[in-house]
């Protein structure tokens, strides 16, 4: 039985016991599965596709890392630029040493605006700051410009979502776009990620689907669970298909050189010794060694993981609609693909 049937009869078992809401690309050389469940939007019973765009979350943290290193290799920004001399804000308690590295890699010791290891619901930000007032990078800074350092820039690894809004901003200082219009034009349009965008959740374009909250008393949508419009930490629309594209574009030099690409890919600091973080990516490792590199999201009726394994001409990408899924089915994914790598008999090439 190849990988393909394998992932199949994965998909088929869990969809019984847990339904998923979403669409699924694996891709083996030639080999293509793609799978698809649930609906774009339950009211008028729209199926969902592999063609269908949805939120990502924090899955889209990379098309900020790949912008910020489109801008190093132009000569306009350093990694050890300083933020103080990037961004005109006031910071009155930030650290004057950080760097665009730091900010990359989750090590700046900022405050984050949802710091995950004290929060767990997304949705108690917009109770003092409504979500349709957060259109733009800035419109984040008063959650968290004005609290203490958790920790000095380089000591430790805190993932943090408002370093990712600071380069945004960078990004639009250094450039003269917005950050959404630049990722556009030089990642999406390059990539020919055609369905992709950072579209507004109010007026999200055709085949684009709704993202769900189920909850005891019923269904709602996430409308007022996230900002209006995405931007650099999270909040990006795209499909499976464009994902596959992204990464055949990043591996294939054609948004960054191949040295660029490269040291995007180094580990630069580690949330465990299996779970690394280079610039914009985590990087899974298995017995000292890169078993793949990948992007994930959670948001409230979102989940995804997108992979791309190393040494391997596979790719596996899961993108729900839902808030949960991805990630105990890529888990799956990633089970059967390492135990063949240890030589033992789960598919036959």
């Amino acid at each position: 039985m190849n990988l393909s049937q394998k992932v199949a009869d994965i998909l088929t078992e869990y969809n019984e016991q847990h339904p998923f809401s979403g669409a699924v690309l694996l891709r083996e050389n030639e080999n293509i599965l793609e799978r698809s469940y649930g609906y774009a939007n339950r009211s008028e019973e729209i199926i969902n596709t592999t063609h269908t765009g949805f939120g990502i979350a924090s899955g889209c943290k990379i098309f900020t890392a790949v912008a910020v290193c489109q801008l190093v290799e132009a000569g306009i920004l350093s990694f050890d630029s300083y933020l103080k001399d990037c961004v005109a804000s006031s910071f009155p308690h930030f650290d004057p040493g950080i760097t665009v590295h730091h900010l990359l890699t989750h090590t700046s010791g900022i405050p984050d605006y949802f710091d995950e290891e004290v929060m767990d619901d997304f949705e108690q930000l917009w109770e003092t700051l409504p979500m349709y007032k957060v259109q733009s990078p800035a419109d984040f800074l008063p959650l968290f410009q004005d609290k203490p350092m958790k920790s000095l820039p380089g000591e430790a690894f805190s993932y943090n979502n408002a370093g990712f809004i600071l380069l945004g901003l960078i990004i639009e200082q250094v450039t003269g776009m917005t950050f959404t219009a630049y990722v556009e034009k030089n990642i999406f349009q390059r990539c020919e990620m055609l369905d992709s965008g950072y579209f507004r959740m109010d007026q999200l374009p055709k085949n684009t689907a709704l993202g769900y909250i189920d909850e005891e008393a019923g269904w709602r949508t996430n409308l007022y669970s996230l900002p209006i419009i995405g931007g650099p930490d999270g909040g990006a629309f795209t499909t499976v298909f464009d994902m596959a594209k992204f990464w055949d574009a990043l591996f294939g030099h054609r948004i960054l050189s191949e040295k660029m690409t490269n040291l995007m890919l180094t580990p630069h600091s580690s949330e465990s010794e299996q779970l690394r973080y280079g610039y914009g990516l985590w990087i899974s490792m298995k017995s000292n060694h890169v078993f793949k590199y990948f992007v994930m999201g959670s948001d409230p009726g979102v989940t995804m993981q997108s992979s791309v394994y190393a040494g391997q001409p596979i790719q596996a990408h899961v993108i729900g609609n839902i808030s949960r899924g991805a990630g105990i089915l890529t888990g799956k994914i990633d089970e059967l693909i390492y135990q063949a790598q240890l030589g033992e008999s789960v598919y036959d090439h």
